[in-house]
């Protein structure tokens, strides 16, 4: 039997009264402007979906994506076909989402989301090439975009997602629209991320300086370097780009999209105050019981605990808090010598605002510093604008283009 949310109570303007609810539904329809999204799809899934229930989000996201792709298959329209595969790619990504990391059917929905994308690429016509990267003993993934004709005239935009992405979605987020404006796109996964976190279960570095210089070192290997490179992290990548970019300085532009100083800071703050304090005192035992207890209360910290102990091979909540303080930028931010644009969300719910001043502060040696703060009139509040990428990318193009005039004065 279906199950119907029952939207009667939930705030105008929201999807769910759950937090992490509505910000993956507008996640799930922030790709409508690229072609990985339809609204009218998303709102007939989320009738389905129970409040805070993640059991009912991964049936109607499951039960959307499959029929979104069986109606792929119907269509001769390479175009079609093409858009619906995406769109099935998305649907199922969002399926996954909430899944436990041992949950058996998780690599399934994985792969079906990850085949869609790739097929729809190609039905599309779409032209890109899948990098794969030595990594030690391990390997990364790119996906370079070769803009259109005078793109190797222009920056090549660089761009890594955070603590929950895939590859593939990264297409929707930056890829799609700079090819519109003349832009070529490399974007990359390291470990942590989708396949390689999945596949070979290499988990975070706080050093991502050593994956991203893997990543350029064997793009670069059979690709004619632009004369500017920019990177843009988004989400956690809000700390992994500017890591990344102190110790490279192959990357002339630099994009926090958001803000992400101290995630130190960012797991305390979701974590029960008492607890900081008996970690510190160390009663781990304690404070595994009250992570225990929130986490039978909430479905987002529940989801976050999971997925950080996933992604960075930790036991217990006290390895965890202590793996996250690992990934701040104090003592790096001074690195940074690029020209650099800070984006932030006045409702941010995992970033606090006052992170924004000390990373501007301690960009003492960057070019040029311009710091972006959006707020609920346009839509842009959320964490990484979603629901508003039209806005945040309005602002990114029009900054970047001033490195094609070679004008470095970029806070103007």
């Amino acid at each position: 039997m279906a199950i119907l949310c029952d939207c009667s109570s939930v705030q105008k303007g929201r999807f769910f009264d759950n937090q992490a609810f509505h910000f993956q539904t507008l996640r799930a329809i922030n790709d409508v402007r690229a072609d990985g999204a339809e609204s009218g799809e998303i709102l007939e899934t989320i009738k389905h979906i129970k409040e805070g229930d993640t059991d009912s989000w991964y049936l109607a996201w499951k039960r959307t994506g499959n029929a979104v792709l069986q109606k792929a298959e119907q269509y001769t329209d390479p175009k079609s076909r093409g858009n619906a595969l995406l769109r099935a790619h998305n649907y199922l990504r969002t399926a996954e989402f909430f899944m436990d990391p041992a949950d058996p059917q998780r690599e399934s929905v994985y792969k079906k989301s990850t085949d869609a994308f790739y097929k729809g690429l190609n039905t599309l016509g779409v032209k890109y090439e899948h990098i794969k990267v030595p990594y030690g003993n391990h390997s990364l993934n790119a996906n370079y975009f070769p803009g259109p004709a005078g793109s190797e005239n222009k920056p090549l935009i660089v761009f890594v997602g955070g603590f929950d992405s895939v590859l593939e979605e990264l297409y929707f987020f930056i890829a799609h629209n700079a090819y519109e404006r003349g832009y070529s796109v490399l974007t990359y996964e390291g470990p942590g991320q989708g396949e390689v976190i999945r596949k070979q279960n290499l988990p975070f570095t706080h050093e991502w300086e050593k994956p991203t210089k893997a990543v350029m070192d064997t793009f670069l290997k059979n690709h004619k370097k632009h004369d500017k490179i920019v990177l843009v992290g988004m989400s956690f990548g809000g700390y992994l780009g500017p890591r990344a970019a102190a110790f490279d300085e192959r990357f002339d532009g630099l994009v926090a999209y958001d803000v992400g100083y101290d995630f130190g800071a960012v797991a305390e703050n979701a974590t029960p105050g008492i607890a900081i304090w008996l970690q510190k005192h160390e009663f781990y035992k304690t404070v595994e019981f009250l992570a225990s207890v929130k986490a039978r209360f909430s479905s987002t910290f529940s989801w976050g605990m999971k997925n950080a102990r996933w992604t960075f091979n930790t036991q217990d909540s006290n390895e965890t808090l202590n793996a996250f303080r690992k990934f701040t930028l104090e003592g790096v931010a001074d690195k940074i010598k690029q020209d650099v644009l800070i984006l932030a969300g006045a409702k941010d719910h995992f970033i606090p605002l006052n992170q924004v001043e000390t990373f501007q502060k301690n960009l003492k040696n960057a070019r040029s510093v311009k710091t972006i703060i959006y707020d609920e009139e346009f839509g842009g509040a959320e964490h990484c604008q979603l629901g508003a990428s039209t806005l945040w990318q309005a602002d990114f193009f029009e900054w970047i283009k001033r490195f094609e005039s070679n004008n470095s004065n970029l806070n103007k």
